[in-house]
């Protein structure tokens, strides 16, 4: 999953999103945490959005051999421009730079929401003061990502009450890095050739380089259930 979660602690968030009936996932990827949340929730009905084609094939496969496939219906657009409400819970996980950022996504996300739903909300933030390095690897500025305390505050003065959250462990970032760029790295041994097994190489490479030298320890990652007050 695109996300450094652990697919217990992703089970675990899933589970305090309550009954729902209906979801939203914005930025879905290849599905899979709309699919776990329908698999939590027998009955209920999910929406998955993403520009990516390829992602949105391999989400509706999944569903398929999950028994999902008639409650899962996965839509390739851009998340900002999705329209659709009455939702019970909306999914949002490392997908805010589709919104233009933190803020705008917790507005945007609320038109989607019936009163009372909830969020499930994935995002960055500084894991201490970050160094040069990490800010390069990232070309992200020392103010572009907040720290864990202001992430938390900016989703309570935007109305929403922060509810469980996971912060996810070293183990889980190594783990996703890891199987990033070596997925990357087995496809280009044995599947690309030529230029395309090259250029693969060198992709996992260098983001190899940019997480170890860069910002490994420095980046971390919140995944925190919001409930939506009343204005």
């Amino acid at each position: 999953m695109a996300a450094p979660v652990s697919d217990a602690a992703l089970r675990r968030l899933i589970t305090r999103l309550g009954p729902v009936g209906r979801v939203l996932d914005l930025g879905c990827g290849s599905g899979e945490w709309l699919l776990a949340a329908l698999e939590a929730a027998p009955g209920a009905r999910g929406v998955g959005v993403d520009t990516s084609g390829p992602a949105l094939e391999q989400a509706r496969g999944r569903a398929a051999a999950r028994g999902l496939a008639d409650r899962a219906v996965f839509e390739q657009a851009d998340a900002a421009a999705y329209e659709g409400d009455g939702f019970d819970a909306v999914l949002c996980v490392g997908a805010t730079h589709a919104f233009g950022g933190l803020t705008a996504t917790l507005s945007a996300v609320r038109a989607h929401l019936r009163p009372g739903g909830r969020v499930l909300l994935g995002e960055g933030f500084w894991d201490g003061e970050p160094t040069p390095q990490a800010m390069s690897a990232l070309g992200a500025g020392p103010n572009e990502l907040p720290g864990l305390a202001e992430l938390v505050e900016t989703v309570h003065a935007a109305g929403y009450e922060p509810g469980y959250g996971h912060v996810s462990s070293a183990e889980e970032w190594d783990d996703y890095e890891w199987s990033w760029t070596g997925s990357l790295t087995e496809w280009a041994l044995t599947e690309a050739t030529g230029a395309d097994r090259e250029s693969a190489l060198a992709m996992a490479g260098t983001h190899r380089e940019e997480w170890l030298d860069g910002y490994r320890g420095q980046l971390g990652f919140l995944t925190v259930v919001l409930n939506d007050l009343p204005s």
